[in-house]
């Protein structure tokens, strides 16, 4: 499991997909590669008003990732010091194994290098002490990035309310 989270705060996203459009600037991307998404969820009525959540999806960076399993040149791996599952470009051959055996379908393959891309939290943006771009890029700041540990922290302070 990686040592963050991307937590998001469903009541503050609107769906404007800040967080898309930055990521795909930040990681130069080609139109149509999306490496995090907002999906839309349930309509809700509430005091006879519709209203529409939605559910920022980035990569889950899995405790045991199957991407990192399924590869067979190492190019997908897991950092050791904080669990970012990332790609090494240099060793990706585009085989697109680890799209296959990611059961949300994360990892994307990039037709212009012919490597698979997918969320790696921005990792050279936090080795410089900077958040995500999708974090940073929120319009309505829902999106935060934590440590596990904060996560947790929170998690019991709610259960004890």
């Amino acid at each position: 499991m990686s040592a963050y989270r991307i937590v998001q705060d469903f009541d503050k996203c609107i769906g404007c997909r800040a967080c898309e459009v930055h990521c795909i600037i930040n990681k130069n991307l080609s139109s149509g590669i999306k490496i995090c998404e907002i999906l839309p969820s349930d309509i809700k009525l509430s005091e006879n008003k519709v209203f529409q959540k939605f559910v920022f999806v980035p990569c889950f960076h899995c405790g045991r990732p199957l991407c990192v399993e399924a590869c067979p040149t190492g190019a997908m791996q897991k950092r050791k010091k904080d669990g970012i599952v990332f790609v090494d470009k240099s060793l990706c051959i585009g085989c697109k194994n680890c799209i296959e055996a990611c059961p949300w379908g994360i990892p994307q393959y990039n037709p212009e290098d012919g490597t698979v891309i997918k969320c790696d939290l921005c990792m050279d943006r936090l080795d410089q002490g900077l958040m995500p771009a999708c974090v940073t890029k929120c319009t309505t700041h829902a999106l935060k990035l934590l440590s596990v540990n904060e996560l947790s922290r929170l998690k019991k302070k709610e259960l004890l309310k």
